[in-house]
């Protein structure tokens, strides 16, 4: 098995790859990672390991920005001394949570954890596990969005999402109650978390949902004029390029 290391403490990683070594000699560790920045550079461009092993406050920030740029298709160990991410770390293919210091033991349930996911797959879907997920990501993208907002953290189900837009620079949420959230990501990273089958980008600041969608009708110079249960900041038009792909996306279900 092929896995990576992201920590931030030189001492700890070293330490953490001893007692990976040691519990499971055929592992191959790949790298020592110990930022966002690096994180991100190296799963960008290399190939994806099989197993990820990370903490959760690095150098430059906390290790869930590397999903908001990365697409990991692999499971990950989240390894910290804070309790507090539990949520996040489910969310981001998270198998276990070990809370520093964590025992030998701790560390050998992780494996097994792995293990027993990756035999379950395998038996039953004849895939490996990276398939699965990948499989489950491009077919259903993202459940929920944490966002905050008067001083509370919150999750917005994508289901409850009418569009996603560009608000001045930066990306908000509007839901089809009407309610709106800022997301501090871009909109090609959002739409690459989110189902195309539920949500069709329109153009550089709109991504809309297919339960948010009242009616469409021609507009002049063979556009479209779409129209959400939930009223829009700007009319919603979509180009003569873009018209048919839009039918078909409408059609598709």
């Amino acid at each position: 098995m092929n896995a990576i290391i992201i920590e931030d403490e030189i001492k700890a990683a070293r330490s953490l790859e001893n007692l990976i070594l040691k519990l499971r000699p055929s592992v191959r560790i790949l790298a020592k990672l110990q930022s966002v920045e690096a994180a991100i550079d190296y799963l960008s461009h290399q190939e994806m390991p099989e197993l990820i092993f990370m903490d959760i406050q690095l150098s430059d920030g906390l290790c869930f920005d590397i999903f908001k740029s990365v697409a990991i298709t692999c499971p990950v160990i989240f390894c910290t001394a804070y309790g507090e991410y539990t949520l996040e770390a489910i969310k981001a293919n998270g198998v276990d949570y070990l809370l520093k210091p964590f025992s030998e033991d701790d560390l050998k349930n992780a494996f097994e954890r792995v293990e027993s996911f990756k035999n379950f797959f395998q038996q039953h879907t004849g895939n490996g596990l990276q398939d699965v997920i990948r499989k489950i990501s491009a077919d259903e993208g993202k459940t929920s969005f944490l966002v905050f907002k008067n001083q509370k953290y919150m999750t917005v189900p994508t289901d409850q999402i009418a569009f996603i837009y560009i608000k001045y620079t930066s990306p908000a949420i509007v839901t089809l109650s009407g309610e709106e959230y800022s997301l501090n990501q871009s909109l090609d990273q959002i739409q690459q978390q989110l189902s195309a089958r539920q949500f069709f980008r329109l153009n550089r600041q709109y991504l809309i949902s297919f339960s948010a969608v009242k009616e469409v009708e021609h507009y002049f110079a063979r556009k479209l004029h779409v129209r959400l249960q939930v009223a829009t900041p700007e009319k919603l038009l979509i180009g003569k390029d873009k018209t048919a792909a839009f039918l078909s996306w409408l059609e598709e279900r």
